[in-house]
């Protein structure tokens, strides 16, 4: 359900034209990824034979990444396999990225009070803000 919230939430976005305000939009795709990130580490933690082989594969394509990836994949990892060690830094992930969500999403509210939204009507929203502070 969140993400059916999330991917009409972009439709909106694109429907209205909102990705002209670059730093609010780019922001919203970084939320879009960590929310992401957030469900992938958390399907994992059940650390059955669909989540080590998610994991495994998942993880795997960062190798593709040039000159970094498999040092990058070995990182996450926490050795040269999908081990304990693996699921051990997904609890941790899967803990801490609610917080940076959070952070990000205050972020792209500061972002979207100071251009403000698009809407239907193409009106300039200038007229009714109010400050955060005096």
């Amino acid at each position: 359900f969140f993400f059916i919230c999330i991917y009409l939430h972009i439709g909106r976005g694109l429907y209205y034209g909102s990705y002209v305000y670059k730093e609010t939009w780019n922001i919203g795709v970084v939320l879009l990824l960590l929310v992401m990130m957030t469900a992938f580490v958390g399907y994992v933690l059940p650390w059955g034979q669909m989540s080590f082989w998610g994991a495994t594969v998942i993880t795997n394509l960062l190798s593709a990444v040039p000159y970094v990836g498999n040092t990058l994949v070995q990182w996450i990892w926490g050795g040269f396999s999908v081990d304990n060690a693996t699921l051990t830094r997904f609890f941790t992930f899967h803990f801490l990225f609610p917080f940076v969500i959070a952070a990000a999403t205050l972020l792209h509210l500061l972002f979207l009070h100071e251009t403000g939204s698009n809407n239907p009507m193409g009106l300039n929203p200038n007229a009714d803000k109010i400050p955060f502070h005096p």
